[in-house]
């Protein structure tokens, strides 16, 4: 191993000082936290969709098809879907003239991974929502998007916030994917940080794993906390409505 590695000094912070001069890590921070925020929110919206139309929906043609394309990414190696994505898009770029390989390309590869996962996780919260709450929504005269907005959402809105970090930490530290559809001046921090541990791990490069974790430790505790009095809340109002009734 190299002695970068293994080789401690002690503590200090001098390294956080020197990490904000490092243009290539910053920028690589910068443009893998775009990424992630807008891979997360890309891959909710249609992961609930999809999870939604899974739901409702038990019998349609072609479903067995839109089922497995869902799942595809699930089981299959993001070599291949890396290596796919990447003979798709030289294709396309031959025909058309774009997309250059960059932002754009590794945003659509990290949706079409986080996608599936969040689909699992709002569909599996979906199967837990009894039915009879949406037609009782559905007797007292609410529209099918009043039932959403009103009845749906608000069951599955845990789920929803668990597949969003779920996909936000998926694409803030893929490699694979992003090594195939990155271009120049794209070079995520994941990146970065693997051609640098290849010549030995700086303690730049552990001032980047650091501020990461917090970053992900504090977002997963405010949104359990979030969600854990979210909970209680409307466990509080079911409770009082049954009593009224």
């Amino acid at each position: 191993a190299s002695p970068m590695v293994t080789s401690w000094g002690g503590w200090s912070l001098k390294w956080y000082s020197a990490l904000a001069k490092d243009e290539e890590m910053v920028s690589g921070f910068r443009l893998s936290l775009s990424i992630a925020t807008l891979t997360a929110c890309s891959s909710v919206l249609l992961g609930t969709l999809a999870a939604l139309s899974l739901h409702r929906f038990k019998r349609f043609r072609a479903r067995t098809l839109f089922v497995g394309m869902v799942n595809a990414p699930l089981v299959m190696p993001e070599v291949i879907i890396g290596l796919s994505l990447l003979l798709m898009l030289v294709s396309v770029q031959r025909l058309f003239g774009f997309p250059e390989r960059g932002f754009a390309t590794i945003w659509l590869g990290h949706t079409l991974l986080g996608m599936a996962y969040a689909t699992v996780v709002v569909l599996s919260r979906l199967q837990e929502v009894s039915p009879s709450l949406e037609e009782a929504a559905q007797d007292l005269g609410c529209r099918p998007l009043q039932v959403f907005f009103l009845v749906t959402l608000p069951l599955i809105v845990q789920a929803i916030g668990s597949a969003w970090l779920l996909t936000f930490t998926l694409s803030l530290d893929d490699v694979v994917l992003s090594a195939f559809l990155s271009g120049p001046g794209s070079t995520t921090m994941p990146i970065t940080i693997f051609s640098r541990a290849r010549l030995g791990v700086s303690p730049s490069v552990n001032t980047v794993a650091a501020i990461t974790v917090a970053v992900v430790s504090v977002a997963v505790v405010s949104a359990s906390v979030l969600m854990a009095r979210s909970q209680r809340r409307r466990d509080q109002e079911m409770a009082a409505a049954y009593r009224l009734g």
